[in-house]
């Protein structure tokens, strides 16, 4: 049976990135349909078992949507209710699984419900759809027009029209059906002049995904599984081992509950979902681990580029990997006290991941297919190496920003791993908007990034900024009849982008102007105008200082990027007699006359405050 269903947007896909879609163009006035592959909402969240995020280390004050930071908050709450902690016990933000790799580790249900109480308000007023269960199959496209994409599953046919469409799919899987251009693997150096890119393109090098589990630890029980099928050959492949190997070739040993012997923590913390003794001092409630080690990333076949029998038996082998993983932890990992191997007490948790299995209900995808897009992300655009500037390379069209190192697990064909340092770096919109068709959004890991810079894109914060901005670009043209390319080609962007700032949307990095400070928006303004273009304190510093003076060597461009602000293309007044004094009150009062601007209030010298203040007209 094929039914129908008609609305503003459809989001095919509800990985994190379409679950802040659906929210965001829910709450811009769009009528929405959601589709998911599985039973649960949220994606790497949560159907894929990484509740233990991964995000940078401002992310509790800057670096996140508002809609984000909420998230993150609700999540908290729930624990705060059930178990009547506020926070950790330092004071520091409530961390429930307290795991070393997270400042926000959870039980994949709780972001589940998070999502779901999130979303209820717009199920229940009938302006969003939600289709569990099913996946695309079929598209019809009309020129350059998407019309409809019918999803199948849970014993039916939906055929969705709509006006635009958002592929929120983890592999990217509405591109091929649409007929958008699309590109898999690693591109060749000269296709991205990316130092590390390979010499010939290798499309199938796509990185390995993870079916991720849950354990706890019962001392003096045995829980041990029955051997999986193949358990040594892929062991023995893996292999299995708690020592990691850092980037210089040196070797980094854990221990399973104990600090390893050159200081590194235990294996057990590393993305703890839930701490035992956090909650419960007495040691009644036992602790839960989930476990996403290289040792169960499969990375022996492209998920992208199987046929459907191909797939069933990757799939198939990859959640025996993970089992046969738990099997080597319950008999062959030496004991940290040497007294023996394995520990039988690990107990699979298959209510945590919702499964029979024990394992997540999706494999972890850290790679999809990727839009050719209006713009391009290379690893140059963002890796910290070579660059003086505190921030990675700015560009003109942002809509989020985000920071993570460029983290590539080993892929198809190549072993080798990589975790290179990036800078705090934004998300152009134009990497959102494919070549074709016009009424395509990207709004997942699939966005045009390369093989190496989608290592950094990948993460959580990004990925639900990437889906925020896709929600609110489609609500946003659909209000005023135009497409995503007009707005990004115009002078369109500017005004999205104060709306992405009204909604709290940081564009650029300003650690220390946090959306709800009285200056975020003329700050985040002056800086998309490009007023670090010089070489002056702000430039090399994450934070602007807005108390501080205004320094002579960045001077000209602030003022500049003021008066780009004011719709002036006219240069600021600045005396070069002055060169070697501070920057005066008369000079930067005879470039706001020049904007139209007051100078009430300036000080002398003038702070980037004054300089807000007086911009409040332009507001």
């Amino acid at each position: 049976m094929t039914s129908t269903l008609s609305c503003d947007i459809a989001i095919i896909g509800g990985s994190l990135g379409g679950v802040a879609a659906a929210l965001t163009a829910c709450e811009n006035g769009a009528s929405v349909v959601l589709t998911e592959a599985t039973d649960w909402l949220g994606g790497q969240a949560t159907s894929q078992g990484v509740s233990a995020l991964d995000e940078h280390r401002y992310i509790e004050t800057f670096g996140a949507t508002r809609r984000y930071a909420a998230f993150r908050e609700a999540i908290r709450d729930h624990y705060r209710r059930r178990y009547g902690v506020a926070a950790m016990p330092d004071g520091a933000p409530l961390n429930p699984g307290d795991g070393w790799v997270s400042a926000l580790c959870f039980e994949p249900r709780v972001g589940v419900a998070v999502i779901e109480d999130v979303l209820a308000s717009h199920v229940a007023s009938g302006r969003l759809t939600l289709l569990y269960n099913r996946t695309p199959v079929f598209a019809t496209v009309q020129g350059d027009t998407i019309t409809d994409v019918t999803v199948t599953g849970a014993g039916d046919k939906v055929t969705i029209a709509a006006r635009f469409f958002l592929d929120a799919t983890d592999l990217g899987d509405l591109l091929p059906l649409v007929g958008a251009p699309w590109v898999t693997g690693a591109e060749s150096r000269d296709d991205t002049g990316e130092v590390d890119a390979p010499e010939e393109a290798r499309p199938g090098e796509v990185q390995g995904f993870t079916f991720c589990f849950a354990v706890e630890y019962c001392p003096g029980e045995d829980h041990t599984i029955p051997k999986p099928e193949g358990y040594e050959r892929l062991r023995d492949a893996q292999p299995f081992t708690l020592t990691l190997t850092a980037s210089d070739g040196a070797p980094r040993p854990f221990r399973v509950f104990e600090t390893g012997p050159t200081g590194l923590p235990p294996f057990w913390t590393y993305r703890r979902l839930l701490s035992g003794r956090l909650f419960d001092p007495s040691g009644n409630l036992r602790d839960i681990a989930m476990i996403n080690w290289n040792s169960n990333d499969y990375h022996h076949a492209d998920l992208i580029s199987a046929t459907p029998e191909e797939r069933v038996r990757i799939l198939d082998e990859a959640k025996r990997l993970s089992l046969s993983f738990l099997y080597w932890l319950q008999t062959e990992v030496p004991r940290d006290d040497g007294s023996g191997y394995g520990y039988p007490g690990l107990r699979l948790l298959p209510d945590v991941m919702g499964t029979a299995d024990g394992l997540s209900k999706a494999p972890y995808i850290r790679e999809s297919r990727r839009i050719r897009a209006l713009r391009r992300v290379t690893a140059s655009d963002i890796l910290a190496a070579g660059r003086t500037t505190a921030r990675a390379a700015h560009v003109f069209d942002s809509c989020g920003v985000g920071w993570y190192f460029m983290d590539l697990h080993p892929a198809v064909g190549n072993p080798k791993s990589m975790f290179e340092p990036t800078l705090p770096f934004q998300i152009p919109l134009g990497a959102l908007i494919p070549q074709r068709p016009a009424n395509l959004l990207a709004a997942c890991k699939n966005i045009g990034t390369t093989h190496l810079s989608n290592g950094s894109y990948r993460l959580h914060p990004v990925e639900w900024n990437i889906g925020e901005a896709a929600g609110m670009l489609a609500a946003w043209c659909l209000a005023r009849g135009v497409y995503p390319r007009e707005v990004w080609a115009g002078l369109l962007v500017r005004m999205f982008q104060r709306h992405l700032l009204d909604q709290s949307v940081p564009l650029e990095w300003t650690i220390d102007i946090p959306p709800g400070h009285p200056h975020f928006i003329p700050t985040q303004l002056l800086l998309l105008e490009g007023a670090l273009e010089g070489n002056g304190p702000r430039a090399a510093a994450l934070a602007i200082a807005p108390d501080q003076p205004v320094d002579r060597t960045e001077a000209t461009a602030v003022l500049r990027a003021l008066l780009r602000v004011a719709g002036s293309s006219a240069e600021p007044q600045i005396d070069p007699a002055r060169a070697h004094e501070p920057l005066s009150r008369a000079e930067v009062e005879a470039t706001l006359v020049i904007a139209g601007l007051s100078a009430t209030g300036l000080g002398d010298p003038p702070t980037w405050s004054d300089l807000c203040e007086a911009m409040r007209p332009l507001l």
